[in-house]
């Protein structure tokens, strides 16, 4: 087991003191950030996306910026802008929520497209080009961006070059009754996220990232993971497969995850797990229909798994 699980399993343990129930959203919360990617929750409101955002980010002692998206909100409000000192005669630039270590974007896909295309360059290149001018973004940089369904009403769909750089696109789904009692009771006194605080430092972060990278990962196991990248380009009810980038992406989660795990190698299990939550958000279904494209692209993803067998060499 890696010397650094004991502090893995501690950030862990202190997300669900205050997310109760959703062992499954927490851990790939994790796997994203190790992975050095950025991380998507789509699901109804009120079930609990913001809250395991805020958890996550009170975790880390690292800069934290939550930003409420709304349909008239600018790429400057993000990015920052210019203001012009007249008792200098010059202008200075004012940075924007951008500029921070962990943003939470919360539903996302309440602002138009222009807005939502202020997030690509930074989001993958950690930089921001403004004015013919580019800042470079703090390290470590992570994007926790959350979601309604599209079919909901007042909803800017995210354009697929944007929602290939989310690493993982993830539910949270509704609560079990006995989890939703023990939910009410833990909110008697507050909210519990208020009262959380942080137990991994942003140099902890960083060195967890680095292992992350050297997680080894067998000749067999990498060329399974491509078939089933490679599936997705040929499956005949996708008009669009994984990109490489998704590809890579795929690989360096699947590492996370085993690190999580508490191994230092990846296994098929671990790319199965990552399929569906690294793949499902990066494809498109045949049709111009909107509504049920994510279950339609879990369901082909699914199968693809399903069909696609390890060879060993």
């Amino acid at each position: 087991m890696p010397a650094d699980h004991s502090l893995i399993q501690k950030l862990i343990n202190n997300i669900q003191s205050a997310v109760i129930g959703k062992p499954e959203a927490v851990k790939l919360a994790i796997v994203t950030l190790l992975s050095g990617g950025h991380l998507l929750i789509e699901d109804q409101p009120g079930v609990g996306k913001t809250s395991l955002a805020k958890a996550l980010a009170k975790s880390l002692d690292v800069q934290f910026t939550r930003l409420q998206f709304t349909p008239d909100m600018l790429p400057s409000d993000i990015l920052g802008s210019s203001v012009f000192l007249p008792n200098l005669g010059q202008f200075d630039f004012r940075r924007g929520p951008i500029f921070t270590n962990v943003l939470l974007a919360d539903e996302i896909n309440r602002t138009t497209p222009r807005t939502q295309s202020a997030l690509l360059e930074a989001m993958n290149e950690g930089q921001v080009s403004i004015e013919g001018v580019t800042h470079q973004l703090a390290q470590p940089f992570f994007v926790l961006a959350t979601q309604n369904p599209f079919e909901s009403e007042g909803t800017f769909p995210l354009p697929e070059n944007q929602l290939d750089r989310f690493a993982l696109c993830i539910s949270i789904g509704y609560p079990d009754i006995d989890v939703e009692r023990r939910i009410l009771a833990q909110h008697r006194g507050g909210q519990p996220v208020d009262r959380l605080q942080s137990v991994i430092s942003a140099q902890e972060l960083a060195a967890l990232q680095e292992e992350v990278r050297a997680v080894k990962v067998d000749d067999t196991i990498a060329n399974y993971l491509l078939q089933i990248v490679s599936a997705t380009r040929t499956h005949p009810e996708l008009t669009l497969g994984v990109s490489t980038r998704g590809a890579l992406t795929y690989y360096r989660t699947a590492q996370s995850l085993a690190l999580v795990e508490g191994r230092n190698y990846m296994t098929h299990d671990d790319v199965k797990q990552l399929a569906i939550p690294a793949l499902a958000h990066r494809v498109i279904c045949k049709g111009l229909v909107r509504e049920g494209q994510r279950k339609r692209s879990q369901d082909a993803i699914r199968q693809i798994v399903d069909k696609t067998r390890v060879v060993t060499t």
